[in-house]
């Protein structure tokens, strides 16, 4: 029955570890995502409203408006992107027209093109 013990309390061990190591990795994404949101707020927005960009889709969200948004970056930079095409994908490469920027100008506002 020993082995028996030790190979169940071996298995809690290892996965306390492995959560430890999960919230360790969440913890420092957190932190560099809020560097680079604090970077974001000290530069100039690489875009200009108004002007046409052409960038890869890493995800779709519901953004303020409550429509499927489009989100990705020129420079680093987020753009929400409404009125794309449903046959979108991730990884997909669209134009859009920025409209406005965002509280803070650390991300924008377009329309696809």
């Amino acid at each position: 029955m020993e082995p028996v013990l030790l190979a169940a309390g071996g298995g809690g061990v290892v996965a306390l570890l492995l959560l430890l190591v999960l919230l360790r990795r969440r913890s420092s994404d957190a932190r560099q995502s809020k560097r680079a949101h604090e970077a974001a707020q000290q530069r100039e927005p690489p875009v200009e409203i108004g002007e046409t960009y052409e960038f890869g889709v890493t995800e779709f969200t519901d953004h303020h408006s409550g429509e499927r948004v489009a989100v990705g970056k020129v420079e680093g930079f987020v753009l929400f992107t409404e009125d794309v095409p449903d046959s979108v994908a991730e990884g997909d490469v669209i134009r859009a027209k920025v409209l406005s920027f965002n509280e803070g100008r650390t991300s924008a506002d377009a329309k696809a093109v």
